[in-house]
């Protein structure tokens, strides 16, 4: 007898706290059960740098410099279905905060008037990708799929909608699952 085809994974983290993906761990045990039933493509379970063809792709984070830019077309690109995770992906999250403040204020506090800086520089290396003014939301940049809030989303709820979408099911997550009151 033949096993059914896996579904292919492939996870990226951009401007966030590596929170989400912190919560997938989360799955524990179940990650076992998980693994019968999807293949891991890029993910910091299996090193993969670069993402190819997937069938779903789940993003955490928000869009910060050019460099996320290019990550999140390549995910969308590779990707039949894409899901933005958490609320650094689905509105900014915290990292969204500094929109608030103009960029060189920001980096003038960090990087000149910072505790235990004298004369700061601020950095300037073509390895460094340089901010955006702002922190976007995925969604601006790529079409998005499927939305799964929370900061983080709870391990419970990625295991029910991970496991509803291999089983060909429409994922659906009780109000209790994913309250915040």
């Amino acid at each position: 007898m033949t096993e059914p085809k896996k579904l292919k994974v492939a996870t990226c983290s951009l401007a966030g706290c590596f929170g989400c993906h912190m919560s997938l761990l989360d799955i524990d045990e179940k990650l076992f059960e998980l693994v019968k039933v999807v293949e891991f493509d890029r993910s910091p379970i299996t090193d993969i740098k670069h993402c190819g063809p997937c069938d779903i792709g789940i993003v955490e984070g928000g869009v910060c410099n050019a460099e996320n830019v290019h990550v999140l077309k390549e995910f969308r690109k590779n990707c039949r279905i894409l899901v933005a995770m958490g609320a650094c992906a689905i509105n900014g999250g915290i990292p969204a905060m500094r929109n608030n403040v103009d960029l060189w204020d920001c980096f003038q506090e960090v990087y000149h008037y910072g505790i235990g800086l004298e004369n700061g520089q601020i950095p300037n290396d073509p390895e460094l990708p340089l901010p955006f003014d702002k922190v976007h939301p995925i969604n601006e940049v790529v079409r998005i799929d499927y939305f799964l809030p929370g900061c983080p989303p709870p391990a419970d709820a990625i295991w029910k909608f991970l496991t509803d979408l291999a089983a060909g099911r429409e994922p659906k997550l009780d109000y209790e699952m994913l309250h915040y009151d």
